[in-house]
């Protein structure tokens, strides 16, 4: 196990400098990034005082060693628009997506894994059908255009949910359905179609044969076995709640890290763009690291291959 542990920290420390590389140079591949920042109308000062800053007049892999120290000591520079440390900003920011992320993810995982079981269980009935539907469904809605709908319905016609802000419970639910839609009808295939291939099992025929009641059969030995792959995709679906933090928070007036990029591309931000895209690069690197750990321990041949 621990070979396995220390063979998937290097990939992620690799992933790491990869991402590192794409952040530097994706800000200069039209020219200088004063050039972004500034604009048309600057002085000659202003064009120094950047330079200095962000050390652009250094050479290119002195500015790349430059910025892997600052990156190791989370320090990013400070926001040319706010006039604060883009950390600060960011760490600000960072409770309140991570709240909207437990909210929506905990509200996918309890309607989306007993929906997947009893679809299986219920195969070829009506209940599978619809449960199937709601799948379809939820894989073709884009969150913007539901976020819009919920809105329009529960906001606007029947003023029964805010649309903005954090202040309390009931602001949490618009955007929490929003950004957990899609989640919910992944996990749902996910969990049927391993359900399906667990059920048709030797094992769970033979706990039948000897009278195992039914209920432990399918909550206790085939849910179980099942969990790998929908533990797989809860990681990878995580990626995608990177991008869906920008969509719904933005909808939603929803003060977090998604609405933060979004404000540091319209002013040419260069500091938040590049802590917001470091951070979501190191969030994601981080949150499939250990879910290929919890892979290796839920499945212990995926450690000795």
């Amino acid at each position: 196990m621990r070979r396995y542990i220390l063979a998937r920290f290097f990939q992620a420390v690799v992933s790491m400098l990869a991402l590192s590389l794409l952040v530097f140079f994706l800000v200069r591949l039209t020219g200088d990034p004063r050039d972004l920042l500034l604009g048309d109308d600057y002085s000659q000062e202003q064009w120094d005082k950047i330079g200095e800053l962000w050390s652009l007049d250094e050479p290119i892999y002195v500015q790349y060693a430059i910025f892997l120290r600052n990156a190791a000591t989370g320090n990013f520079g400070e926001s040319i628009f706010w006039k604060e440390p883009a950390v600060e900003m960011l760490a600000r920011r960072i409770p309140a997506t991570v709240q909207l992320t437990l909210t929506a993810m905990s509200l996918s995982v309890i309607v989306a894994i007993p929906m997947g079981v009893l679809s299986a269980v219920k195969r070829d009935t009506w209940l599978d059908y619809a449960g199937k539907t709601v799948a379809m469904l939820g894989q073709s809605v884009p969150a913007f255009w539901l976020g819009i709908i919920l809105i329009w319905v529960f906001a606007v016609t029947w003023n029964l949910l805010p649309t903005s802000g954090r202040e309390g419970p009931l602001h949490y639910i618009l955007p929490s359905v929003t950004l957990g839609w899609f989640t919910v009808a992944g996990i749902m295939r996910i969990t049927r179609s391993a359900m399906l291939d667990v059920l048709d099992s030797e094992y769970i025929k033979l706990a039948r044969v000897k009278g195992v009641p039914e209920n432990v059969v399918i909550w206790n030995h085939a849910l179980r076995n099942a969990a790998i792959p929908v533990v797989t995709f809860l990681g990878l679906i995580l990626g995608n709640f990177l991008t869906g933090f920008v969509v719904v928070e933005t909808i939603f007036s929803w003060p977090g890290v998604g609405l933060l990029a979004i404000r540091g591309i319209q002013s040419n931000d260069f500091a938040i763009v590049q802590t917001v895209v470091m951070f979501g690069g190191l969030l994601f690197i981080t949150i499939n690291f250990l879910v290929d750990i919890l892979y290796g321990y839920l499945d212990p041949r995926i450690r000795y291959d």
